[in-house]
């Protein structure tokens, strides 16, 4: 009862209801003196023996029907339906009456949010080596990783993408129905094998992605070990942890999912995101446009001329 936030006359009126039986009324009022809260006796009886108000039995026979309302609903709605409900049964009363009894009463509607999570990472997980900053000097340095989905007449798809930082260029790639460890896997692989083919070595670089078990599988951390890459994960678990990467899937869902849909399955949409060029190992799975990160120059255009 500090003087902050003193406490008014009904607050201390219901603590000494709670403590009243234990140490008497007398008792507590002489120390309540010596505070700034002071009350008396006979104010503490006065409040105990008044008849109930008007406004407290008017609320008392509303939380009855709002618990009606809420219950005969599956416990879902909340302050806003069940006001509605109310008035279509001639009750006149507020939306913040409605709202003020049903906290009071403990009742909430259902949130359309996902449930906690339940999972912890484990204590094996690598470090957040990225924090943030997706920038890097030259190839092969930095590469991000990701997976998105993408609607079809058929079921869903998945498209898996490993991008380096410094051209913006996607090394690696794949379209799977699955959602586990293969099109994640797929698309490391094809990346690594990209980069040797190039002439360019993957060893030492940083592959960052999120903690999912697509990219924390057993597979996936071995085949990033027998390449000499280290594996990043990040730590505040999201989307700007791995914001490239989830730009990169903004980016293919507007330009070519969503302007070139619908899609009848899993094959239109692989052959599609493939288009043609000479040499299949230089294929980009999605428009060869300028990006603003590397002086709007196409991701070939930036690595030819490091090569160079």
């Amino acid at each position: 009862m500090r003087s902050s936030g003193s406490p008014t006359s009904w607050t201390c009126v219901r603590r000494l209801c709670a403590g009243g039986c234990k140490f008497g009324v007398q008792s507590i009022c002489d120390v309540l003196a010596e505070t700034d809260t002071p009350i008396a006796p006979r104010t503490y009886y006065a409040a105990h023996t008044r008849p109930p108000s008007a406004r407290s039995l008017r609320g008392e026979c509303l939380t009855e029907e709002i618990r009606r309302i809420h219950t005969d609903n599956y416990g879902v709605h909340g302050a806003r339906k069940v006001h509605a409900a109310l008035v279509r049964g001639d009750f006149a009363v507020a939306r913040c009456t409605v709202e003020r009894l049903m906290r009071a009463a403990g009742m909430r509607g259902v949130i359309r949010a996902k449930s906690p999570r339940t999972t912890k990472p484990a204590p094996g997980r690598p470090a957040d080596l990225v924090e943030r900053q997706f920038t890097a000097n030259a190839p092969n340095q930095l590469r991000v990783a990701d997976i998105t989905y993408i609607k079809t007449f058929s079921g869903w798809a998945n498209a898996a993408f490993v991008i380096d930082v410094f051209s913006r260029m996607v090394v690696g790639w794949r379209v799977a129905t699955s959602l586990y460890t293969e099109p994640a896997l797929h698309a490391l692989e094809m990346a690594i094998r990209r980069r040797s083919h190039a002439g360019g070595d993957p060893a030492g670089l940083v592959h960052h992605s999120h903690p999912g078990v697509q990219y924390r599988a057993i597979r996936s951390t071995e085949r990033l070990e027998g390449a000499d890459a280290v594996a990043s994960v990040g730590a505040r678990r999201d989307s700007y942890d791995n914001a490239l990467a989830e730009a990169l899937n903004s980016l293919f869902k507007a330009e070519l999912i969503r302007n070139r849909g619908p899609w009848r399955g899993i094959n239109d949409v692989e052959i599609t995101s493939h288009p043609p060029s000479s040499r299949p190992t230089t294929r980009q799975p999605v428009p060869h446009r300028p990006s603003g990160a590397v002086a709007h120059r196409a991701a070939g255009q930036v690595a030819v001329g490091v090569a160079r």
